[in-house]
């Protein structure tokens, strides 16, 4: 396992983190498997934890607090607030209101008085920056978290953010958590310069494209892993995206081949290779594919591999844009485009 320093923290953070969405409910895990994965992850040299209140609607906080009990101490922990939690239409967002509430309630979850890393989820459009950047200051004077950070913020709400804590002389992000993948490298063109501007700390989530780049989808197979029964648009290869994935994933298997590397190696090195990424999350569902994930950790990928990589999905290229999770919300309601 590689370490690296978590943006300016001066925290030492493995270049493999585990993200825990799949555990509780939405992964179909047991406490026991959960426990069993945790364990073999912080075996494997993983000592960041990432999770989310949304996560199985809490479930996942739950079973990562049971998991490490005991050996608190020696993670980075991480958690999630901002997406709703339940119907009640002030459960969610970013201002002071809910993130105090969300904040107690995960650390009920987790078991813990503290958490290393509190993240807004997704960027709220109905809350100041001030607001929410004054509510995490204070949360942090408090002592129940030692760091926030941003997760899937455009690049220009980043640096709205670092300017907007500057002014208003608050604690700032110091980590950013955005999509990043072989076939997903939108963030190269705007986020990632600015992280580095920033001096921020970035855990890449879905470095595997949500399977694609996992070894299991090839052409001629069915599609047939866990993520594709409820989110099937995302896998119809008749989609001209989906195909263009299917296509580039067949090149890059040659790649993977002729370098002596699995898929998974392959992505995951990609990923941790960007001087900008100081960890990459791995969200397994079972040990198998914890171990056939953790196999990459000592991954080194050469220039020629690189550029070969490169020469199939160019750089700051997404193949599906569409599934970005950063998108103004000017561009998703007309109302708000029009006077």
């Amino acid at each position: 396992m590689q370490y690296r320093t978590l943006g300016r923290t001066g925290v030492q953070v493995s270049s493999l983190a585990l993200g825990a969405m799949n555990f509780g409910r939405i992964g179909r895990t047991t406490q026991d498997e959960v426990t069993a994965v945790v364990d073999a992850a912080i075996e494997g040299g993983i000592n960041v934890i990432d999770t989310a209140d949304a996560y199985s609607g809490g479930e996942s906080e739950e079973m990562v607090g049971k998991a490490i009990a005991g050996r608190r101490d020696d993670l980075v922990l991480a958690t999630k607030a901002t997406l709703p939690m339940g119907d009640e239409r002030n459960h969610r967002g970013s201002s002071r209101r809910w993130l105090v509430t969300s904040l107690d309630n995960s650390l009920r979850r987790l078991g813990v008085d503290h958490v290393d890393l509190y993240q807004i989820h997704r960027w709220d459009p109905t809350t100041s920056d001030e607001e929410t950047l004054s509510a995490l200051t204070d949360l942090q004077r408090a002592g129940k978290i030692r760091y926030f950070g941003s997760s899937t913020f455009p690049a220009y709400r980043i640096v709205q953010a670092q300017w907007a804590a500057r002014e208003h002389h608050l604690s700032r992000y110091v980590t950013e958590q955005p999509s990043y993948s072989i076939l997903q490298r939108g963030i190269e063109t705007h986020v990632l310069p600015v992280t580095e501007e920033y001096g921020l700390g970035v855990l890449a989530w879905s470095p595997l494209a949500s399977g694609w780049l996992s070894g299991a989808i090839r052409e001629g197979r069915d599609i047939a892993t866990s993520r594709s029964t409820f989110m099937p648009q995302r896998f119809d290869t008749a989609i001209p995206s989906n195909r263009a994935r299917l296509d580039a994933v067949e090149r890059l298997a040659e790649v993977a081949d002729e370098a002596g590397l699995t898929m998974i190696q392959l992505a995951l090195g990609f990923v941790t290779a960007h001087p900008a990424v100081t960890s990459a999350l791995i969200g397994p569902r079972t040990l198998d594919h914890l171990r056939s994930q953790l196999a990459a950790a000592d991954t080194v990928l050469t220039a020629d591999v690189l550029d070969a990589i490169d020469s199939i999905v160019a750089p700051g290229v997404d193949l599906a844009a569409h599934e970005k999770n950063d998108t103004p919300p000017a561009l998703l309601d007309p109302a708000l485009r029009r006077r």
